[in-house]
């Protein structure tokens, strides 16, 4: 399936990417970690304190399986809908371009492997109070360590920073300290401008100095780990959660998509910088005349990130190349043009409006309702494939001087602007997100619904 961009200017466009649920290939991916659990007792209880400490689920942890090779199981995966996808490190591995499912790769040795994705394996084995050996050095694009071994099974955390292979890549102290130098920079990047247009092209600098030292895919993955401390520190329910998610040494692996509020004035120059890092455009969003908005869905597919971005789009708009070509600016604002002017752009001063991570979505919301005084708003969402529900919205405080830039021009009302100077509005959310059979897509009229139920002209005060 294609995932580059498409210019073309009729209904087709919006057909493109059509995701389906994948049900045989769920089938088989739960067999093969039923199997690995059963045998494997410290894989086994570590699936049982993700669900009941964190609200996750062990399968949704998966980097890859790797299992001993057998025409019967290459059978099975082909009817699955896994293509051969061979990958440094592993000549014989499958991947499914149809849903989201681990890698699987076939190997000629007698023992299964199933690795977890962590952010960092040192904090993973802190967690767990394990000193073992770890293989790859400090701050290399892709780090492992054995966890457990049991009954011809073995249990490995394995930290990935932009990199989809299985060896592990050589790499010098020069770039080690490059990386921490960038990661620094993009951690501490101006984001208050007078001028937004200023605050694009410093990031934009940022960027092409890490890509040119360490190539856009390690790139990417440093840049989305400043972006997620920067939001993080805006979001209460995103920093229990995460210390949650800390206490079992997982950090934030577990992100599905990071999504981004964007004024029409700098949607294209977003979206630009996101291609700049290697993202490719996927799916288009219409959430219809009277919702007025658009988004564009971004794919990273080397170093594993997703971007939802949004933008106040009309209907013809929709089937231009709105993510390129300029947008004309409006004399009225739509609920993410105006959460842009109350905030600022998501990319800048504002932060993501929200990141959505794979859950298991009723034990979350039990957990943090319950345990955590952290209230989960009624799910937009509620499919046998996709469940979806934001966490109630961090309320931020704005500005004066954006308060009576909007009454100047006759954007929103007095009322509304006393509204924002007593109660703040809407800022951020985490999202809670179950993925079934694999499914990679999204509910256009769930998305469109919480976008509504989240304007802040319908909010005089948090809501309950």
């Amino acid at each position: 399936m294609t995932t580059t961009a498409d210019t073309r200017t009729d209904s087709a466009i919006l057909r493109q990417f059509h995701w389906t649920p994948q049900p045989q290939a769920e089938r088989l991916v739960v067999d093969l970690l039923r199997d690995f659990l059963g045998r494997n007792p410290w894989a086994d209880q570590l699936a049982r304190r993700m669900r009941a400490e964190t609200g996750t689920r062990f399968p949704d942890w998966i980097d890859h399986l790797s299992c001993p090779a057998s025409d019967n199981l290459a059978r099975q995966l082909e009817s699955a809908g896994f293509t051969a996808s061979p990958a440094p490190g592993a000549a014989r591995r499958y991947v499914q371009p149809g849903g989201i499912f681990p890698a699987v790769l076939l190997s000629d040795e007698r023992v299964t492997r199933a690795a977890i994705k962590v952010e960092s394996v040192p904090d993973f084995l802190a967690a767990h109070n394990l000193s073992l050996p770890i293989q790859g050095s400090p701050l290399s694009p892709y780090r492992r360590s054995r966890i457990s071994s049991a009954d011809e099974t073995e249990l490995w955390a394995v930290e990935r920073h932009g990199y989809r292979g299985y060896d592990l890549p050589a790499w010098t102290d020069a770039k080690r300290v490059l990386m921490v130098h960038h990661l620094e920079a993009f951690r501490l990047r101006p984001r208050d401008f007078a001028d937004d247009a200023e605050g694009f092209d410093v990031a934009e600098s940022l960027l092409r100095a890490c890509v040119a030292d360490l190539g856009r895919d390690t790139a990417c993955d440093l840049f989305f780990a400043a972006e997620r401390e920067y939001w993080q520190r805006r979001n209460r329910a995103a920093r229990v959660q995460k210390a949650r998610q800390d206490r079992l040494g997982l950090g934030w692996a577990n992100h599905d998509h990071h999504t981004y509020r964007s004024s029409r004035k700098h949607f294209a120059r977003l979206i630009g910088l996101w291609e700049m890092l290697g993202f490719e455009l996927r799916e288009r969003f219409y959430a219809g005349a009277e919702a007025g908005w658009g988004a564009q869905v971004c794919e990273q597919p080397v170093a594993g990130f997703v971007t939802f971005n949004d933008v106040d789009l009309s209907p013809e708009e929709l089937l231009a190349d709105f993510s390129h070509e300029p947008l004309p600016e409006r004399n009225y604002l739509g609920t993410v043009g105006l959460w842009c002017e109350l905030h600022g752009e998501a990319f800048l001063q504002a932060g993501m409006h929200h990141l959505e991570c794979q859950f298991d979505f009723d034990a979350l919301k039990q957990q943090l309702e319950g345990d955590c005084n952290v209230k989960v708003m009624n799910p937009f969402t509620n499919f046998p494939y996709l469940r979806q529900a934001f966490t109630e919205g961090e309320r931020w405080p704005v500005r004066e001087d954006r308060i009576q830039k909007l009454l100047a021009a006759g954007l929103i009302t007095p009322a509304q602007a006393e509204q924002f100077r007593h109660n703040g509005a809407l800022g951020s959310h985490l999202e809670n997100l179950e993925r079934n059979q694999g499914f990679k897509g999204f509910n256009q009229k769930g998305v469109s619904d919480i976008i509504a139920r989240t304007d802040p002209r319908l909010h005089s005060r948090s809501p309950r």
